[in-house]
């Protein structure tokens, strides 16, 4: 049984079940304790490659039917997208929605101040790149590069530039949910701050 299936389980031990039954257990738990909508929640947080509605209802032991209307309600709220396969919808979550969760735990382990700071650190890195390689970005470091081999230093040296400029992305993405946040943009209230700082995109 796949994890996916108990996002939520807490796994118990019986004196001696054996670990199907114990799974069936934890998923039996699972559903008891949830509605569909949250089941269906839960897989779709989980879900980043297209799947249809009966696959998403199937792992949150829920009908296709009822699957189908709460990746609706998720596709309108924006935490999921779909696409056509055929006549097939396919559904899975949202680069929205996940580089908002993103944001959101970061904020929650940093402070605004701590933030801003590592994204100059980040525009500071990626500069030295490219004024080192002559280049704009990482895809063009590998082009002019030729780097086909991940394990060797220029490899190794793409893939620390494609994390950091995906790291910086997202602490952009935190900084603007943190000072609207502050300023009372997310809520609706104003504040006397001008809303200055620099989370503009590096990429």
């Amino acid at each position: 049984m796949s994890e996916e299936l108990r996002p939520s389980g807490r796994l118990r031990s019986d004196g001696g079940t054996g670990g199907r039954d114990v799974n069936d257990s934890v998923v039996d738990e699972w559903v008891e304790e949830t509605t569909p909508f949250e089941r269906v929640y839960d897989v779709v947080r989980r879900t980043y490659d297209p799947q249809s509605a009966e696959a998403v209802g199937d792992r949150a032991r829920v009908s296709p039917t009822t699957a189908r209307k709460h990746l609706r309600t998720l596709e309108d709220a924006g935490e999921v997208t779909a696409s056509q396969d055929g006549q097939t919808t396919l559904y899975r979550r949202s680069e929205t929605a996940v580089v908002t969760e993103h944001a959101k735990a970061l904020l929650a382990e940093r402070t605004t101040e701590e933030i801003a700071s590592g994204i100059a650190d980040m525009k500071a890195t990626i500069r030295d790149w490219r004024d080192e390689y002559d280049v704009e970005s990482p895809e063009e470091f590998a082009r002019t590069m030729d780097v086909d081999d991940a394990d060797d230093d220029r490899g190794a040296l793409l893939t620390e530039w494609q994390t950091t400029r995906r790291n910086l992305a997202l602490a952009q993405a935190a900084l603007a949910i943190g000072e609207a946040s502050r300023s009372g943009l997310l809520t609706g209230t104003d504040s006397d701050e001008d809303g200055n700082g620099d989370t503009s995109a590096v990429v």
